[in-house]
């Protein structure tokens, strides 16, 4: 019980950190991709950048600009950090993993590191929508 409690804690400590002092604010230079995420339920808003590698197929940096709640903003920086480095069908790939993860119809796996953070979110339904906006976000900036 009191590693549950303690691991709770820690989650939420990685939560806050993420939302309060993002690493990935801002917009990449150059500007591959672009695309405005908006969750009308709670008015959470995402503005996702993305920078390709010479030949397309690599997302070599990840920005974004929002405002919304803690989940929202630490879920677009934790975003970033997982998919930077990832090849577009890799990133396609973690989207779909995430939305499984995050609905509770799949495990949250080692690769994703951090997100493990947003694992209870999936107990509070409403919740998800600020989780996956930038999730949604980036998929529709690979497919634009």
């Amino acid at each position: 019980m009191t590693s549950s409690i303690h691991q709770r804690r820690l989650y939420q400590q990685i939560i806050l950190e993420h939302s309060k002092n993002s690493r990935n604010r801002g917009t990449t230079n150059p500007v591959d991709g672009y695309h405005y995420g908006h969750n009308p339920m709670c008015g959470d808003t995402i503005e996702l950048t993305i920078q390709l590698n010479p030949t397309g197929d690599r997302i070599e940096d990840i920005k974004f600009e929002g405002k919304g709640c803690a989940i929202a903003i630490a879920s677009a920086d934790l975003m970033a950090d997982t998919v930077r480095g990832k090849t577009i069908a890799e990133a396609l790939s973690m989207v779909e993993r995430f939305r499984e993860m995050i609905t509770g119809q799949g495990e949250f796996s080692p690769e994703l590191g951090k997100l493990k953070a947003l694992q209870g979110v999936s107990q509070f339904p409403i919740r998800i929508k600020c989780a996956t906006l930038s999730w949604h976000t980036l998929k529709a900036v690979i497919e634009s």
